[in-house]
Formats: structure tokens, C-alpha cells, sequence
């Protein structure tokens, strides 16, 4: 700058180099490390999990309660948005079902989630085998039931293009790849990860150039929770109260085929019962069972000691019988740390007791309210997780742009919600004829057409003050004919408040 004149001089200088910008991850992450091998282990036997689950007197109601109400209500096609239908959309909605149901032919398409749902919270991971047809189409999925025998590899060091479906555009990006194999026994089958293109031979795990068709590896779909290799089991922090209780369980059981049993005891001073007596003794107590025991008396008779130095006055033997049922265990053990437990397993879940069968005293407000809470804060949130998978992941590819798959939902509302909501809309002159007939229907299970006519869809206030002022303007009318002005005064008068009315005044 020159300070004499004032002037500033600047120059843009451009360059001719292209400026790339790298289009991969490049944050650092926890290192997989399984040693030499190329193949990760898991953290901790699944197996044991599975051992625990099927042995615990908790796990099995939560996951079944995820199951049921995760996936058990149905799958289903619907549209994005609310749209009119044409031809190309209805074309559109009915391949995507076609595609939905064919997905399983041996059951409902349904099933096979609820089978991905158990795993999932069993293990902490589950897999699906993803089957393609000639045209590279997804067109068929099969649960991996054996989720321990599949084992995944550390992620590939190569990056590879993958073209992804996004609002009828190709986007592309670059991405690595795991490999998977299944060993059962002395056999093992490979598996690549869904979406990688590579040819692989699912007898070697090799890639290759090219292959025979019914040689080539089919893709193996993942479904975990958390962010490590094998996932994280919700429910792993309350292992030592599901191990726990199933050991109090087992005391408990042990009581009763090995614990003390003695209810009575036979004491004698002075003597020593006779050996008829004895043998009697022993009948009664094997025999008392059942009707044939009832309204018997028990006599024990009793000899003194032959070998008794004592030369105190001879004393007859007494005999006392002494009951031992104080002392007998007469409840279970330990049933609050049983009950604290359950609580504890439950709520690694966040599931309330009336999901799980052990609610006795709740009524209709208290169940609503658990229901509500646990189907917006649990179930919804995994519905939309595991339907995103299926649109963005496994049918992807067949790029859907107005249709959805979206797992169906149970009916929450409130009947006494709705009525206050209908009436407090209906004072305020928002209902309309088509709306009350379409939540009327649905409340019975029921669908229903709109009316056609413009009434259906003007609200029921305004039809009334419309018809209030046709019915106004035949009276005003009539009674210009007969000539009562002040009637007619005052009946204009009520139109123009009616009118001002109408317009929301």
C-alpha cells in the first residue's frame, strides 16, 4: 500500500492445478485385532448366551415381547407421501409388494424378521442370507439360525465403488468390505458382506475374475446392536443377575429333592422304644399319605435300659414327640433378590411388567399410560431402524422413489383422548362429515369412501349456520310478505350475527 497516495493494490493469482478432495473415511478407529488372523473372534462365547437365555426365567418374556411388537404386527407397502394415484404409482406400489411377499416362500415374510429380532437381542447379532437372481436382483432372503458358526472377517483394506439409489439419482461412494464364513462340523461356506459387486467362490472365499453361477457366493445382511464387530447384547451388564437368579432358582429346586424333610421327632428319656414299636413307627410314617392315614392314632411302647447301673428308684421311659415344622423352609429363598433382579433385566430393556406377564394391580389408565410410553420410546424407534435397513439397504437397489416398506403398528389411542379431541374440534367448527366418518370406521376396523359431494369436506359448523341461513331468509322473507317489520328488523339482525359467525368473526 502506498500511504502518500492512499492506494491499495491487490492481485488474485489463480492456479491451473486441479484441487481433489479425498472421497473416503479417514478418522482413525479401534483396531481389530484377532491377531495373526485375518477372522475376528468374538468377545465372549455366544453359545453362553444362548445357554442363559434359554435358562433364565426373565430373558425369554423380554425377548418375545420385543419380537411381538417390533415385527409381529406385519410388513406392509405404503406410499412416501400423500399422493394421487396414477397408473405408474399403483405399478410402483404393487411390484414393491409382489417383491415383499416372494421375499420368504416356506412363511411370512414377517417371520423371518421376528427371527432376526430374536437373535438380534439374543446375541447381539443376527445375519440374513441375501439370494439374487439371474438379473442381480434381490429376490430372496434366508435366516441364518445358527448365528455362533458365522464368523466375519477384519475389514477389507481395499475401497470400492457402490452406486446408491437416492430420489431416482445414482450416487456413488466408496466403501470396504468384510468377508463371512459358516462352519458347521468339517464344512465351511463363505459369504461375502451385502452390496459388494466382487465375484466371490464360496468354497474358498476367494475373489475371482469370473465364475460358474451356482459356484458364486451369495451375501450375508447383518442386523447388531451397537457399534462393535458382533455387537453388544443389551442385556449384557445384568449377566451376573440372570446367572444369579438362575443359581437361587436351582437352590430352591435342590430343596426339594434333597432338603430336610424330618417333621417330627421321637425323643425318649429313660428307655428305648421296642422293636414292634419301632417297626410301627416306620409303617406310619411311609403309610400317611392319602385317605388311608386319616383318623389313625400312633402307640409306641417303650422299655426301660436292661443295662442300667443307676440304683435310683426305677422311673417307667418317657416318650415326647416334638415337632420339627418350625424349622422346615416354607417359602421360597431369596425372592426379593429374585424379584430386584427381574426388575434390573427388565429394565435393560425398558420394558414395564405388563409387557412381560408378572402385572396383577394396574387398571385401564395405568396400562394405557405404560403402553404409550414403552410404543413411542421403544418399539416405534426400532420399527423405523429395522425398516430402514430393508428400503435403504436391502431393496436399495431396485430404486423405489414414492413407495416404502414400514412395519405395521398396534392401535394406541386412547378412546377417551379421542372424544375430547373430536369435541373440543367440533365446538371450534373444524370437523368435517368425511373426518368423522373415516375415524368412526377406522374405531370399528372398518374403511371407508369419502362422500363426493363438497358437503363431505365442509365442516359441520358452518353446514349448520348455512343451513340456519337459508331456513332465516325463507322467515325474513315471509314476513316482508305479511308486513311485521319489527320481525323482520330483528331476524336481520340475527343473520348478520350468524354470517359474522361464519367468517370467523
Amino acid at each position: 500500500m502506498n500511504k502518500k497516495s492512499g492506494k491499495v493494490h491487490a492481485e488474485i493469482i489463480k492456479t491451473t492445478a486441479q484441487i481433489n478432495k479425498s472421497d473416503s473415511p479417514s478418522h482413525l478407529e479401534e483396531k481389530e485385532d484377532s491377531g495373526y488372523s485375518d477372522w475376528l473372534t468374538p468377545p465372549y462365547a455366544l453359545t453362553g448366551l444362548e445357554n442363559m437365555t434359554r435358562h433364565s426365567s426373565i430373558l425369554p418374556q423380554c425377548i418375545n415381547a420385543y419380537k411381538s411388537n417390533i415385527a409381529g404386527f406385519g410388513i406392509s407397502v405404503r406410499y412416501k407421501e400423500d399422493v394421487t394415484d396414477t397408473e405408474k404409482l399403483e405399478d410402483e406400489f404393487n411390484r414393491l409388494s409382489d417383491i415383499v411377499e416372494l421375499l420368504a416362500l416356506d412363511c411370512d415374510t414377517k417371520e423371518v424378521f421376528e427371527n432376526i429380532v430374536t437373535a438380534r437381542e439374543t446375541y447381539g447379532i443376527a445375519y440374513l442370507e441375501v439370494i439374487r437372481n439371474g438379473m442381480d436382483e434381490v429376490v430372496q432372503i434366508e435366516f441364518i439360525e445358527n448365528v455362533p458358526s458365522v464368523q466375519k472377517s477384519k475389514l477389507s483394506e481395499e475401497l470400492v465403488e457402490v452406486e446408491y439409489a437416492y430420489k431416482g439419482k445414482s450416487v456413488k461412494r466408496k466403501k470396504r468390505y468384510r468377508k463371512y464364513k459358516q462352519t458347521v462340523g468339517s464344512k465351511t461356506v463363505y459369504f461375502k458382506e451385502f452390496g459388494d459387486r466382487r465375484i466371490m467362490d464360496k468354497e474358498t472365499g476367494k475373489y475371482v475374475s469370473g465364475l460358474d453361477f451356482d459356484k458364486q457366493a451369495n451375501e450375508i445382511l447383518e442386523f447388531k446392536l451397537g457399534f462393535k464387530p458382533y455387537g453388544q447384547v443389551r442385556w449384557l451388564g445384568q449377566a451376573l443377575n440372570v446367572d444369579g437368579s438362575r443359581k437361587a432358582e436351582n437352590l430352591n429346586n435342590n430343596y426339594f429333592e434333597n432338603g430336610r424333610h424330618t417333621p417330627m421327632a421321637v425323643i425318649i428319656k429313660g428307655g428305648t422304644l421296642t422293636d414292634d414299636s419301632y417297626e410301627k413307627l416306620k409303617t406310619y410314617m411311609n403309610d400317611i399319605k392319602g385317605e388311608a392315614g386319616q383318623h389313625s392314632f400312633l402307640l409306641l411302647e417303650a422299655e426301660k435300659n436292661e443295662n442300667s447301673t443307676t440304683m435310683q428308684e426305677e422311673k417307667q421311659p418317657d416318650i415326647e414327640l416334638k415337632s420339627l415344622a418350625d424349622i422346615l423352609q416354607h417359602d421360597e429363598l431369596f425372592q426379593d433378590y429374585l424379584n430386584n433382579n427381574r426388575r434390573k433385566v427388565q429394565s435393560a430393556f425398558r420394558l414395564p411388567d405388563l409387557y412381560v406377564g408378572y402385572t396383577t394391580d394396574f387398571n385401564r389408565a395405568t396400562a394405557q399410560a405404560a403402553i404409550e410410553i414403552t410404543e413411542k420410546q421403544v418399539f416405534q424407534t426400532e420399527r423405523q431402524s429395522l425398516a430402514w435397513i430393508i428400503n435403504n439397504k436391502l431393496l436399495n437397489e431396485y430404486g423405489f422413489e414414492h413407495v416404502e416398506v414400514y412395519f405395521k403398528a398396534p392401535d394406541i389411542t386412547n378412546p377417551d383422548d379421542l372424544f375430547k379431541i373430536l369435541t373440543l374440534v367440533n365446538n371450534a367448527g373444524g370437523l368435517t362429515p368425511n373426518k368423522a366418518k373415516e375415524i368412526g370406521y377406522k374405531a370399528l376396523g372398518e374403511t371407508s369412501d369419502d362422500f363426493e359431494e363438497d358437503w363431505g369436506n365442509t365442516p359441520l359448523a358452518y353446514s349448520k349456520t348455512q343451513t340456519a341461513l337459508s331456513g332465516l331468509e325463507t322467515q325474513i322473507a315471509k314476513a316482508e310478505n305479511n308486513h311485521d317489520d319489527e320481525i323482520v328488523a330483528v331476524m336481520k339482525s340475527v343473520r348478520s350475527l350468524l354470517m359474522k359467525q361464519s367468517k370467523g368473526g
